[in-house]
C-alpha cells in the first residue's frame, strides 16, 4: 500500500510537496497552499525499467523513462532524470495504482485513478490511425 513519508524535502519557490511510496509506486503530489493537488507524478515498474506518468493542473500530462543513472562504465551513479520515450500502458498502470491506493486520501485517489485514465484515453486516440475523409492536404 501507499504510505505518506513523514519528511519530504521541499523545494523553495515550488508548491508544498508530498511523497507517497510502496515497493511498486511512488506518488509525488504537489499541493497548493489550500492542499489541493495541482500536480503529480506516479513512477511504476520500479526498478530497471521505471517509467513516470506527470500531470500537472489544469490538463499537462508526459510519460517518461527514468534513467536511473546506473550503468555509467568507470564512473559514479549519476542523477536518475526523466527521458522521453516509451509508451504509457494506462491499462498497467491503472491496475498497479487500484492494487495500492486503498491507504491515500479518498479525493487525492479518486484525482489521480481519474487522470491516470485520462491520459490513457488520450494516448489512445492519438495512436489511432485518422479516420478516412478526415486528413488535411
Amino acid at each position: 500500500m501507499l504510505k505518506e513519508s513523514p519528511s519530504v524535502r521541499q523545494a523553495p519557490g515550488e508548491p508544498r510537496r508530498r511523497w507517497f511510496s510502496s515497493a511498486a509506486l511512488d506518488l509525488i503530489v504537489w499541493v497548493d497552499e489550500n492542499g489541493a493537488a495541482v500536480g503529480f507524478q506516479l513512477c511504476y515498474d520500479l526498478g530497471a525499467d521505471e517509467r513516470a506518468l506527470t500531470w500537472s493542473a489544469p490538463d499537462s500530462f508526459s510519460h517518461s523513462i527514468v534513467d536511473d543513472g546506473e550503468g555509467r562504465d568507470f564512473r559514479h551513479k549519476g542523477t536518475p532524470i526523466l527521458r522521453p520515450g516509451s509508451a504509457l500502458d494506462a491499462r498497467r498502470a491503472a491496475e498497479l495504482f487500484a492494487a495500492e491506493r486503498a491507504e491515500l486520501p479518498h479525493g487525492l485517489a479518486t484525482l489521480v485513478a481519474a487522470k491516470l485514465a485520462e491520459f490513457g484515453r488520450r494516448a489512445a486516440r492519438a495512436a489511432r490511425p485518422p479516420r478516412k475523409g478526415t486528413q488535411k492536404k
